[in-house]
């Protein structure tokens, strides 16, 4: 559970801290208060964000009185003028980051995108076999999501030469071969509901990136029927 001071709101993520350091950063030697529009923008930004959903229901969250005091501090740790009450999280962000406006740019592009992504995974994305209800489909995706199962496969795959995505090839080599196998999610090759088997055999699982796995699941989903690879690759390729 997150620590808690002030009105009660949790302390700031790092997410958060990289977010109004951009804003800090961008604003020069202009300090914005709670009425500039930016400030108002930012905290709205910050009270859609999926981290503390309970906190964001008060007024006191992350507002643009908050927010403002929020550059204040991140003027402290940058100058040594302003807010004394810095947090750890403050100084650990500039001391990553500091006045590199396009670095932080960056990091805060990429905190965008990934809000993103996951605001458009409906839940029912990849619930493609609606016929068959909804708790062969949740098995169908805690076995593919499955720790085990993934470790196993990449083994195996690893042990035979094939440790690449079964659709496009792509297998990661432009990564440090100690993390390259990230990329790589398991994927049933026939539906639970046709196999019939309780027990997850490797020999019924493919190895997908994770774009084509996405893909696959997205397509199943609009046309409510299941996509081979063989189909996949001719759809995608």
């Amino acid at each position: 559970m997150a620590k808690t001071k002030g009105h009660g709101n949790p302390h700031w993520t790092r997410e958060e801290v990289i977010l109004v350091l951009e804003l800090y950063n961008s604003a020069g030697n202009s300090m914005p208060g709670p009425a500039d529009e930016r400030v108002i923008k930012l905290s709205n930004e910050l009270r859609s964000l999926p981290y503390h959903q309970e906190a964001s229901k008060r007024s006191s969250f992350r507002n643009p009185a908050g927010v403002s005091f929020k550059l204040q501090n991140i003027r402290q740790v940058a100058t040594g003028s302003g807010l004394s009450n810095t947090a750890k999280m403050d100084r650990e962000v500039w001391g990553q980051f500091g006045a590199n406006q396009e670095a932080v740019s960056n990091a805060a592009a990429k905190i965008r995108m990934g809000l993103e992504i996951a605001k458009s995974d409906e839940p029912h994305d990849e619930d493609f076999e609606f016929s068959e209800g909804r708790a062969v489909t949740e098995a169908h995706k805690r076995i593919e999501r499955s720790r085990g199962v993934r470790k196993k496969l990449l083994k195996l795959r690893r042990s035979n030469g094939t440790l690449h995505c079964d659709i496009c090839g792509r297998d990661g080599e432009e990564f440090d071969e100690q993390i390259r196998d990230a990329i790589l999610e398991a994927h049933h090759t026939i539906p639970l509901a046709e196999s019939g088997e309780v027990k997850t055999k490797l020999s019924d699982m493919s190895l997908l990136c994770a774009i084509c796995h996405r893909l696959i699941h997205r397509l199943m989903s609009k046309r409510k029927a299941w996509i081979s690879l063989d189909e996949a690759r001719e759809e995608f390729g």
